[in-house]
């Protein structure tokens, strides 16, 4: 059995190969039918080549339930929409002028089939009409005829030409827009046969980004219409946006099919926003739609900036809430003029085109009558002899011709690649294979009457140049786009600029301002806010010592240590040198102190000198007295030294001045206290003590002591020697010029050698102080000797904890302070005695003959 049913199979298989290589065989033609019904243009004539348009004659359709029972019934078309009426006029105008060029189509007659459409679906159905033909049924070879476009033009809209491209693009037939601007059109890949005489969303995108950069808005609020159109130019908007440092602080969409909700919360969310500029890429439905919902709230102050699909649109005067859109900012493509097109339109007349009912309804509809008074018995019949020569209207208006020129140079670019086809092929005539077509619009370069090049690049796009236009009101109260300047795209990225051709004025008095935050002066820097886009920021001032003398500065910058900030911070300045100078108070103070102690020290001298030969000066060793009279004027004179402006040889003067002098000064006061106690010794049976030190041996101890001082000054010259430093350190606004000791070492060894002598001299005159008569001066050495070291004992920690210009007041408080102890210690007393108590300077009182009751201090 089962072989049986093996051998059936393979004779039922071997019978069907017998019957398909028979149908391969068999000779005749084949047989075309068309599915459907066919659907006649609207406007139609004949030619060797024809090229198709879809336009929307009419906006808005009357709602159909289908049952999906039966085939679905087409939608009837509401509104007229005269502007695309003219778009289909413009083209057979474009047409008719071709067939009468001798010099373009010689020998061609160029046809036309014109589909009116208010929708997706009748494009669509347009489109493959137009591929179809209105034959039923025809015979050919390859299923190809001559009643085929080569080309379609139009639609106007982005959405229904993405989907009328897609279906389209399969049969290779060219599609030329003339408005649809979305950038996802330019996808070579999805769209292969697009092309359009209209510049990508992408150009107009990166231009009303530039054109918000241009004002300085860096905080907009961002609205797209709910389709392809909207979303790609948004992003793309966005994109080059944050490029150019703007920020976004909402995006949002609407469709004018949303439900009322969706508009109610996107004109809260603008009410509610604190930016100021709006960009919207929508069409005139959206813009009006929320053009009147903002109105009705009383939104107003908002700059916006719109594309061109609404920013010239006529319809925007007759629809509330308009005033809201006044001042408004856009881009849209150049206008121009097309010549004999206005009279071309104005001699229209339903006898041109008896087929088309929408001619009839046109012009039923622009002189209120009936052409067809049975059809419409409401309306008094046409008299025959209206004339659209007086009529002002949308369709007639040919002042600015912007998309009306797009189709125009849509025809002649068609022609072009046909005649450059036609000839390149030798004159063949009509060809069926549309590739050909495609293949030369992509070489098409032509320029048109007024100037202008036409040609596409590798994407089907053609150049981008817009013009920016500001809607005012015009005299009569419409709303016009006043041309403000060009943005050339076509021009290197280095030349793309904005060249505005005169002040704009918005519907304010002066351009508002939408920012985040405000710019950051010079002196103050930005700092993100937490969770915020970097548009939103505050501004820090700089720190003290760092600055900034830029706007919106990101960072402050530090200054070289010789400067410092100013009180804004935008500035470095140099620091304050800051010194211990004459003319200020402290200055002034201790020059005073210095000079009064030099005045009491030459009184004294003056004094002692007009005194020498009387006993109390005789027996204080007159000389060593002179001696260190004159000492403790250098002391008082070398304390001026160390006020002024530091120099190097200031900062060697000072120190070596001091330590010398000093040195002279307690060497004296040393060899006065040995002189008491020799002198006491010799008192004594068996002693000659004084002839060992004696008037020389005095003089050769003091010179000594003051010499070793002397070689360890020029020992720290030699080696480091002090010099002026400029202290940045202990301050960091100013700097502190003093005198660096070069080397510690060398002002220790100074200082240290005349604590030694100081100490010495103490030690001797503590033990020579309860030695008898009135002679004995040992106690008066004591006491300046503990004065002398208590102001150098508590100098040091005073010293080193002054700051700046103060170290050197204290150096110079302790030189003053040891030496006004020296001079009223040692010498004051016996001045009080020479000029008060003469009768106590005498021989006997000084022996100490004299008894206690009779001394007066």
């Amino acid at each position: 059995i089962f072989k049986l049913l093996y051998i059936l199979h393979c004779i039922i298989q071997i019978i069907k190969l017998l019957l398909f290589l028979a149908l391969l065989m068999e000779k005749g033609d084949s047989v075309c039918r068309l599915q459907g019904f066919s659907q006649p243009p609207e406007l139609f004539q004949d030619g060797h080549l024809l090229i198709g348009g879809i336009f929307s004659f009419r906006t808005g359709q009357d709602y159909v339930v289908n049952t999906f029972q039966t085939i679905p019934k087409v939608r009837k078309c509401k509104n007229f929409n005269f502007r695309e009426f003219k778009f289909a006029q413009a083209m057979i105008f474009a047409i008719n002028e071709i067939n009468r060029n001798p010099e373009m189509l010689s020998n061609v007659k160029l046809g036309y089939k014109i589909y009116g459409n208010c929708g997706t679906m009748d494009i669509l159905r347009a489109g493959l009409a137009l591929m179809s033909g209105l034959k039923e049924e025809f015979s050919d070879e390859n299923c190809t005829k001559s009643e085929t476009v080569q080309a379609i033009l139009g639609h106007s809209g982005s959405r229904p030409t993405i989907a009328f491209a897609r279906v389209v693009g399969r049969f290779q037939i060219p599609v030329i827009s003339h408005f649809a601007t979305c950038a996802c059109l330019s996808n070579r890949k999805e769209y292969p046969t697009f092309f359009r005489t209209i510049p990508s969303d992408y150009y107009q995108s990166r231009a009303l980004a530039k054109l918000v950069r241009h004002f300085g808005w860096t905080w907009v609020g961002a609205l797209a219409v709910d389709n392809e159109y909207g979303f790609n130019g948004i992003a793309a908007f966005i994109r080059t946006a944050q490029e150019y440092g703007v920020c976004v602080e909402y995006s949002e969409a609407l469709s004018s099919s949303d439900p009322p909700e969706t508009l109610q919360r996107i004109t809260q969310i603008i009410k509610l926003s604190t930016s100021k500029v709006i960009v919207a890429f929508m069409s005139h439905r959206e813009i009006k739609l929320l053009a009147a919902a903002l109105y009705k709230q009383n939104v107003t102050g908002l700059q916006w900036i719109g594309s061109d699909a609404w920013i010239t649109d006529p319809s925007l005067t007759d629809s509330e809430g308009h005033s809201i859109l006044v001042g408004s900012l856009g881009f849209t493509i150049t206008k121009a003029e097309i010549p004999r097109l206005g009279e071309y339109l104005r001699q229209l007349h339903p006898s041109q085109f008896p087929e088309s009912q929408f001619v009839r309804d046109f012009w039923e509809d622009v002189f209120d009558c009936s052409l067809n008074q049975t059809a419409n018995p409401q309306k008094q019949p046409c008299s025959g002899f209206e004339s659209l020569q007086n009529v002002e209207s949308k369709f007639t208006d040919v002042s600015e011709l912007r998309f009306t020129n797009n189709v125009y140079k849509s025809v002649y670019a068609v022609a072009h690649a046909l005649d450059n086809l036609i000839k390149c092929d030798g004159g063949k005539g009509a060809f069926p294979n549309r590739s050909c077509v495609l293949q030369y619009l992509h070489t098409v370069n032509f320029t048109t009457r007024e100037g202008e090049r036409v040609y596409f690049d590798e994407n089907g796009d053609s150049p981008a140049r817009y013009e920016l236009v500001n809607l005012q009101i015009a005299s009569r109260g419409t709303m016009e786009g006043k041309t403000l300047g060009i943005y050339d795209a076509s021009l290197p990225d280095s030349h793309q600029h904005i060249q505005l051709a005169y002040i704009i004025l918005m519907c304010v008095s002066k351009v508002p301002v939408s920012v985040c935050s405000e710019k950051c002066l010079p002196g103050t820097h930005k700092v993100l806010q937490k969770g915020k886009p970097v548009c939103c920021y505050d501004c820090i001032p700089c720190p003290a010592g760092e600055i900034t003398n830029l706007t919106d500065s990101i960072i402050c910058l530090k200054c070289p240590p010789e400067f410092w900030s100013n009180k804004r911070r935008d500035a470095c300045i140099p620091k304050a040198i800051e010194f211990l100078a004459y003319n200020e108070i402290l200055g002034t103070l201790l020059v005073l102190f210095s000079l009064l102690g030099v005045f009491l020290t030459l009184i004294t001298t003056l004094v002692f000198y007009c005194h020498r030969e009387t006993p109390l000066v005789r027996a204080n060793n007159s000389e060593l007295s002179f001696l260190l009279l004159f000492s403790l004027t250098l002391c008082f004179m070398c304390s001026l030294t160390f006020i002024g402006r530091p120099s190097e040889w200031s900062c060697m003067l000072r120190h070596t001045a001091f330590g010398i002098t000093f040195a002279l000064c307690i060497s004296c006061v040393l060899g006065k206290t040995i002189v008491v106690l020799m002198a006491f010794k010799a008192t004594l049976p068996g002693s000659n003590m004084m002839k060992w030190f004696g008037p020389a041996q005095q003089r050769l101890s003091v010179l000594a002591f003051s010499l070793v001082q002397v070689l360890i000054c020029i020992l720290w010259l030699t080696i480091t020697p002090p010099f002026p430093l400029m202290n940045m350190l202990l301050f960091k606004d100013r700097i502190i010029l003093e005198c660096d000791f070069g080397t510690a070492i060398g002002y220790c060894a100074v200082l240290g050698y005349i604590g030694l002598l100081a100490v010495l001299c103490f030690i001797i005159a503590f033990l020579a102080r309860k030695l008898p008569d009135n002679f004995n001066e040992a106690k008066f050495i004591t006491f300046s000797m503990l004065i002398f070291c208590a102001v150098w004992t508590a100098f040091i920690p005073a010293y080193v904890s002054s700051p700046g210009k103060f170290t050197v007041a204290v150096e110079i408080f302790a030189i003053l302070a040891s030496s006004y102890g020296l001079l009223f210690c040692i010498f004051l007393p016996k001045c009080f005695i020479i000029l008060f108590r003469p009768e106590q300077n005498t021989k006997k009182h000084i022996m100490g003959k004299t008894s206690n009751s009779d001394i007066h201090y």
